[in-house]
């Protein structure tokens, strides 16, 4: 079942100035399957971040569309988005993005309380997220006493707790060390394989090659696209370092 189409998707932007403008995205057009796994490459300026932006209701395009299981974004009201995003996207930010005066629990519960949820509920709901995350005995921890791949764990909780249709993640590993790249990694498949659709931005290959399907952004527009098929991490990892030497070579 399509999660998410994006149509004929445009971004210009004007100089303060009113001189000078920038074309961020020209004609983007993708579909996402509910329980995909997405990645979004491309070199900086290619339009990916801008593209995101829009995904996640944080800037309107000048033309196109976005409809998020088959609800147009440009038909939510103003008043209405933050609501909305929390309820249908779950975000994983390159800095985590977590409250240093909150423990780990009352940052991922974080928006189960801004949607005005309270009581046992939130408890059954954290438990078994935590647990296959494998943060249960941090929970009562702040950020500054765990680890960056603990921090990220407690982010992709908070990212999950709201059951959400599609989670976007903006350079997930770009932050942490090797080994919790790995770890965060494994997650992000786990999340996956129990159904969760997620779309990432990164410009890391190894990230790019756990995905099942690669989006090449260049010039404001898809490019090319890789299926992962039957290939593993490995061979994925191999064609998407062939493809980033054409885009940026040429051949």
């Amino acid at each position: 079942m399509e999660i998410l189409k994006v149509t004929d998707l445009k971004k210009t932007y004007t100089s303060r100035l009113g001189g000078t403008q920038v074309q961020a995205l020209k004609g983007v057009n993708f579909t996402v399957e509910s329980g995909e796994y997405v990645a979004i490459m491309g070199e900086s300026g290619s339009g990916k971040t801008t593209l995101l932006n829009i995904l996640a209701a944080l800037d309107k395009p000048t033309a196109g569309s976005v409809e998020l299981a088959g609800m147009r974004l440009d038909s939510v009201k103003e008043n209405e988005l933050a609501a909305f995003r929390r309820e249908n996207l779950g975000f994983v930010f390159q800095e985590f993005n977590l409250l240093d005066t909150f423990t780990l629990k009352d940052n991922i519960l974080l928006p189960l309380v801004l949607g005005g949820r309270t009581g046992k509920a939130l408890e059954e709901r954290l438990q078994p997220i935590a647990a296959s995350l494998g943060i249960s005995e941090l929970l009562n921890k702040y950020p500054y006493e765990v680890s960056g791949g603990q921090k990220q764990r407690a982010a992709a909780a908070r990212a999950l707790i709201t059951n959400p249709k599609i989670i976007l993640a903006d350079e997930p590993t770009g932050a942490l060390d090797s080994q919790s790249s790995a770890e965060l990694l494994r997650v992000f498949s786990q999340m996956n394989e129990s159904g969760q659709t997620i779309l990432m931005v990164t410009h890391s290959t190894d990230a790019a090659s756990h995905a099942n399907r690669v989006l090449f952004i260049r010039d404001g527009v898809v490019f090319h696209q890789l299926y992962r098929g039957e290939a593993t991490n490995e061979e994925l990892y191999k064609k998407i370092s062939d493809t980033l030497t054409m885009l940026r070579t040429g051949r």
